[in-house]
């Protein structure tokens, strides 16, 4: 008798739980508001070891993200009445972490760009800059007002970037295999394996901000560019049911206060290691 009372017990305990477990298994019905970011894009985001300045611990981690993109994210997730989850994702793995359902949107400095939006939708813009290349200080390259003053320099960009297409416009650049991030860029400028590298201005001024030895070239002859190809907005899941509450958030934020946001960013970044 006590043998089948305890089967009955054990049967009815594992009932509870599979139910349990069924009504936790689908993220979207939570609380949390999981947004991917690599951490590794200053002023953007980055990573940093605690929460200083507005610092939020990614996910799975003993390590926090901070940055511009960190900051726009705990305005929307306060907007839609989630708690922010940083969800650390390489570059090349972020779309496939949206569409998966890994991450409810991405927050990462991306741009949309029509190649992108054939996968995935994305929301009102919060943030848009112009183009640069980051040199060295003293090089003969750092005193260019045309994108055309770099004819025969070694350049790079990120690897999946639009950044990396418009090199094609310099003529006869000596066009450089695409890198994974910016601090591997930093450290092919350093060592004097590339002459310089594309990038969007904030990240331009957060790179010489850091760095003594570094210079951003602004030109008064740029790169061609689209208004998508210079903005910044939040990569979202198709037709999601997020995306009229988050333009809704941004509309909310002005360009000033944008500008506001990415003084202080650029302002706490962490030292260049």
């Amino acid at each position: 008798m006590k043998k089948k009372l305890s089967l009955l017990f054990v049967l009815a305990i594992s009932a509870m739980l599979l139910v349990t477990g069924c009504g936790s298994t689908n993220s979207s019905d939570d609380n949390t508001f999981k947004v991917g970011l690599e951490a590794g894009y200053p002023p953007f985001n980055w990573t940093q070891m605690d929460d200083s300045n507005g610092g939020v611990k990614i996910d799975g981690s003993s390590e926090y993200a901070g940055g511009y993109d960190v900051e726009i994210a705990k305005k929307i997730a306060e907007g839609l009445g989630k708690e922010l989850v940083i969800v650390k994702t390489e570059w090349d793995g972020l779309v496939p972490a949206l569409t998966s359902g890994k991450i409810d949107a991405i927050i990462a400095g991306m741009s949309p760009t029509a190649e992108r939006k054939e996968t995935i939708d994305f929301s009102s813009n919060y943030y848009k800059s112009d183009l640069v290349i980051v040199v060295k200080k003293g090089s003969p390259f750092e005193g260019a007002t045309s994108i055309q003053d770099f004819n025969g320099a070694k350049i790079t960009a990120q690897l999946n970037t639009f950044h990396y297409s418009v090199i094609d416009q310099i003529n006869g650049v000596s066009k450089e295999p695409a890198m994974d991030n910016f601090p591997a860029m930093r450290v092919a400028l350093e060592s004097g394996v590339i002459d310089g590298y594309v990038s969007e201005r904030p990240e331009g001024v957060s790179a010489q901000s850091v760095n003594n030895n570094f210079v951003m070239v602004e030109f008064t002859e740029g790169f061609e560019t689209s208004e998508d190809d210079t903005a910044i907005a939040v990569g979202l899941k198709k037709d999601s049911e997020l995306t009229e509450k988050i333009n809704e958030v941004l509309a909310g934020i002005s360009v000033d206060e944008q500008k506001s946001i990415m003084d202080a960013a650029i302002q706490n970044q962490p030292a260049a290691e």
